[in-house]
């Protein structure tokens, strides 16, 4: 419920940021603001109501408060709670944006690159580990913006992405364990580029059966482990067609297809010209 959306296509901007310790109990702010919030609490509790919901956020919890919501408080703090604040404005998302999801997939694709306009939603309330990354991030960004650095002005809102992207991934806990399974055979496969594909490495290497793999990494990437390889295998051919003067036959070989014409049927296929044409467009 009202939660805030932050994606890859603008920075958010920073407006304030403190650390506050409550000298004597009070109650929070009856305000209706233009950026919202974030509250980090290190001690003690906060208490506000949003849009008539009502919150506590208690010790180690991290909280957002949205712009555009009346914002007020009905139980007093008490004297001696201490929390990080962070004042930050975003842009609505364009229409164009879909929600993100961590999926394993090759690299650079070339000439033809899948469009990175993603969302991400920040969660309303969680539990944030004071020994956690995002705890030190939350210290470390609010330490920075009151700093002297001469750059700050111009890192600040980069370094604040970087802070609410790891939040909103506190909701991606919860990824299921085939997911490990799969970013290793991402790796094993990443180190196999140049070789032919066999299951029987896989199984060999994983100690389990081709069909669990191929099942567990389905699942959780969405694809094949045959076409995974054959789109790094591609990737690379981009790469050494941009980059080498090696003939088509050399990386073809060098890819581990014994058959040049085989490479440049599953080239073209992939990436919509053959690798001759595609190197003469790198050229032009």
């Amino acid at each position: 419920m009202n939660e805030i959306i932050i994606d890859t296509c603008s920075l958010p901007v920073v407006i304030s940021g403190a650390y506050e310790v409550a000298s004597v109990p009070f109650i929070h702010a009856d305000r209706t603001t233009d950026f919202h919030v974030l509250i980090y609490v290190t001690e003690g509790y906060i208490s506000v109501t949003e849009a008539e919901q009502d919150y506590t956020i208690q010790k180690g919890e991290l909280f957002f408060l949205k712009s555009g919501l009346h914002h007020y408080g009905k139980v007093e703090i008490p004297q001696g709670t201490a929390w990080y604040y962070i004042h930050f404005r975003t842009s609505q998302p364009s229409n164009d944006c879909e929600p993100f999801q961590i999926i394993n997939e090759p690299g650079n694709q070339g000439f033809f690159p899948a469009s990175y306009t993603y969302t991400l939603t920040l969660p309303k309330h969680s539990y944030v580990s004071s020994d956690s990354s995002l705890t030190e991030k939350i210290r470390g960004f609010v330490h920075y913006l009151n700093s002297t650095d001469p750059l700050r002005r111009w890192n600040l809102n980069q370094k604040l992405f970087e802070l609410l992207s790891e939040a909103a991934f506190t909701s991606f806990a919860d990824i299921p364990k085939e997911a490990s399974l799969a970013d290793q055979i991402c790796h094993f496969l990443a180190d196999h580029t140049q070789e032919p594909f066999r299951a029987s490495d896989l199984e060999n290497h994983f100690h389990l059966s081709y069909k669990h793999l191929a099942a567990c990494f389905k699942k959780a990437t969405g694809t094949t482990i045959q076409a995974y390889h054959t789109q790094l295998k591609m990737n690379l051919a981009c790469t050494l067609l941009r980059s080498t003067l090696l003939s088509i036959k050399e990386i073809s070989l060098r890819l581990g297809y014994q058959d040049m014409l085989y490479f440049s049927r599953v080239f073209h296929a992939k990436l919509g010209v053959s690798p001759s044409a595609y190197r003469k467009r790198i050229w032009l």
